[in-house]
């Protein structure tokens, strides 16, 4: 998971591996062998990646994704992958799924209810 979120987002930032690797004290080779995944990075190297590259370290280790808003701004924050597709799902449906937003409890509580019978 490290490797290639590292090198997803290497390249969004424009950065070689060389540049990448200067940046958090490693060789062009370190950074090949992360994105492989022959390699993983200490500690310290794994924080000074989240820096860099501008996201956390969960969400290098695999235990974030990233989530957009209605305006495209990034979010970073805990939700499961299962969410996320269920969400986007949803979002096919952009009438049912407006009419679930508007009072996300009172919509869990009622299909809830409906899928229990």
């Amino acid at each position: 998971m490290i490797g290639k979120r590292v090198r997803e987002l290497r390249m969004e930032k424009g950065l070689s591996q060389q540049e990448l690797g200067i940046a958090i004290g490693v060789t062009k080779v370190s950074i090949c062998g992360y994105e492989n995944g022959t390699r993983l990075p200490n500690l310290e190297k794994l924080i000074k990646l989240a820096d860099i590259l501008e996201t956390t370290t969960d969400y290098l280790l695999g235990r974030e994704v990233i989530v957009m808003n209605e305006e495209n701004k990034t979010y970073i924050g805990s939700i499961c992958y299962e969410d996320v597709c269920f969400i986007q799902e949803l979002r096919h449906y952009p009438n049912l799924y407006n009419k679930l937003l508007k009072d996300a409890k009172r919509s869990a509580s009622i299909i809830n209810k409906r899928l229990i019978k």
